[in-house]
């Protein structure tokens, strides 16, 4: 029985096919792929209306045409790759071992495909590590980090490189599931020596005031996704609520509809109302700040 070697392999994997013809189709493929790719790109970036939406349908475009390619470079040389089979057998558990991050990694995008935990333009946070998704492949995602804290909302300038591995094994948090409206809840310590119901009241009426001119629309909003995910209760009015974690002062939570994306600017908004009504310009206490 004749010894197999790579050399013996390889020219047994010719036979019976042309290798320029193999060739040439390859390369029709892969021109024919990106330049698909590229007019569709071109496409989006002149139709597509908002930023994100643009950027979530590239980077789809992205992925599904690597995919694509991989699938068709594939099949072109299959009849040649299954000549090779008993040697790819025998590299096999070299190659799982050298590349077992990497695997697990296309593992852990496969997940997230799967389960849609996120899509680019979504706020999550992953490990401790939080901010706007601008980029999602096979290995990593990107996101556009977002601070300081958890209860910031804003852009530091700073990106994270996050390796699909941690799907597999840490929490994902979205920010973004509602799409466009969320239910924003922050917190306002206050004395409980001070008049505490008039800090509530001119917070309410604060968020109240914020929240006007989009509340029927995030109310509609809501409705709709209570109808398609089976929940009950999304009530989208302002409401405050009171803690006490601490002896000397009540913590008062305040929850109000918010645009996605908006949050941190609805917030601050809301604080500069309540803190011109509480401690107005011409008090003493501004006078002293």
């Amino acid at each position: 029985m004749p010894a197999w070697n790579l050399q013996s392999l390889l020219e047994f994997s010719w036979r019976g096919q042309d290798p320029i013809e193999q060739i040439a189709r390859s390369i029709v493929l892969i021109v024919g792929v990106l330049a698909v790719r590229a007019f569709v790109t071109r496409t989006i970036l002149r139709l597509a209306p908002q930023s994100e939406i643009r950027r979530r349908w590239i980077v789809g475009v992205r992925n599904y045409s690597v995919m694509i390619l991989a699938l068709g470079l594939g099949a072109v040389w299959f009849k040649a790759l299954e000549t090779f089979g008993t040697l790819i057998l025998g590299l096999g558990v070299a190659f799982v071992i050298a590349t077992k991050e990497l695997i697990q990694c296309m593992t852990g995008s496969f997940l997230r495909t799967v389960a849609n935990t996120y899509n680019v333009g979504d706020r999550i946070e992953i490990n401790n590590f939080r901010g706007d998704v601008i980029d999602v492949n096979l290995f990593t995602t990107t996101l556009l980090e977002v601070g300081p804290g958890r209860s910031m909302h804003l852009r530091t300038g700073r990106t994270i490189v996050v390796p699909n591995i941690k799907m597999l094994d840490s929490t994902v948090v979205n920010e973004s599931f509602m799409r466009q409206y969320v239910l924003h809840v922050f917190s306002v310590p206050v004395k409980l020596s001070s008049d505490w119901k008039k800090a509530e009241q001119a917070l309410l009426e604060a968020a109240e005031a914020e929240s006007a001119e989009f509340l029927e629309e995030a109310r509609s909003y809501m409705e709709t996704l209570e109808r398609s995910h089976g929940l009950r209760g999304l009530p989208v009015q302002p409401r405050t609520l009171l803690q006490l974690n601490d002896p000397d002062k009540v913590t008062i939570l305040v929850r109000t509809p918010a645009p996605v994306g908006r949050q941190g600017a609805i917030e601050q908004a809301i604080l500069r109302r309540y803190l011109d009504q509480i401690h107005p310009p011409d008090t003493e206490v501004s006078a002293q700040l």
